[in-house]
């Protein structure tokens, strides 16, 4: 035997005691890249103090609405007692039940509505050729960069002249109102849903016309049944959007009647002198209007990741 391949019969020797050796060696956590917190730690941290953040005025709102007293000045984080008087006081002393009516009539059509039209742009902008096309999307965008409250006052003046010649769709009325947020929504919904429609395979068009089929079958019948999550998405953002809306709804709804329930629950509370005794009864109202978000959020979160990926991959 020479005397190389004595030696490399030693190598192989030595590197089959050490790989026997690391695998009978007990593993210290830390000991690799650094202690456990530095590595890992800090993240854990960094979500507890976010959770704590964003829970407290929740934990807050639920004190304050079972709190027997109903004033701000009595709640506190961990009520000493529970009470439904909150609840009491707010379905007799106050139009509730009209103004979360007027809340979900609104927002549920809202975001239907502009969840099916911003589905039909998005789908012309991603799927046809047109003169005009790419300086209507940057159009589109440009607009949106303009916030909504900017243009109240010429959106208020139209409204004046709307109301007298169409009360239906002037002040006070929920289709007024359905309209106004219908403008606001449109463009984002817009690039949001072009952006999915982009990822979906124009292969599908062509042989569903191959097919014989018309461009509503194909819309209707093959892309929308594609396109689920970033309906979901769109639709969810814009009934959170508009349920909680405040500005401008308090602008063109002045009547009771016609109020939603963030306006007349801010009107417990807008005057100092009954902010401290109402406060309970505004708690007890923000945590019903809360529950059909909570809910509503629940059923669509399978399609929260995969809509907003996915719509952010092409633009």
């Amino acid at each position: 035997m020479s005397e190389e391949s004595i030696i490399a019969t030693q190598f192989e020797d030595i590197e089959r005691q050490d790989k026997s050796t690391d695998q009978h060696r007990p593993v210290r956590l830390g000991s690799a890249r650094g202690n456990w917190f530095q590595r890992v730690g800090w993240r854990h941290l960094l979500g507890i103090i976010a959770l704590a953040f964003a829970i407290f005025p929740v934990l807050f709102v639920v004190s304050a609405a079972f709190n027997p007293l109903g004033t701000l000045s009595s709640s506190t984080l961990i009520p000493k007692s529970f009470s439904l008087d909150n609840f009491t006081k707010l379905f007799q002393t106050t139009s509730f039940w009209r103004w979360f009516y007027n809340s979900m009539v609104i927002s549920l059509l809202s975001a239907g509505l502009s969840m099916f039209i911003s589905a039909c742009a998005a789908f012309a902008f991603s799927r046809y050729r047109f003169r005009g096309r790419r300086s209507g999307m940057l159009s589109i965008l440009l607009v949106q960069m303009f916030p909504q409250t900017l243009a109240i006052v010429a959106i208020y003046l139209i409204f004046v002249e709307v109301t007298d010649l169409y009360p239906g769709i002037g002040f006070n009325t929920s289709w007024g109102l359905i309209l106004l947020f219908l403008g606001g929504a449109l463009g984002v919904n817009t690039w949001l849903m072009k952006g999915f429609f982009d990822t979906i395979p124009k292969d599908l068009d062509e042989s569903a016309k191959v097919d014989g089929a018309t461009h509503a079958q194909i819309y209707f019948g093959i892309i929308l049944p594609l396109v689920t999550p970033i309906l979901a998405i769109t639709g969810l953002l814009s009934f959170i959007a508009t349920i909680s809306e405040f500005i401008l709804s308090s602008v063109f709804l002045t009547q009771d009647q016609a109020k939603t329930a963030a306006v007349g629950l801010y009107g417990l509370i807008a005057d100092s002198q009954q902010r401290n005794n109402n406060f309970g009864i505004f708690a007890a109202g923000a945590l019903i209007v809360a529950i059909p978000t909570v809910a509503l959020f629940q059923f669509l979160q399978r399609y929260i990741v995969g809509g907003i990926t996915a719509g952010a991959v092409k633009g």
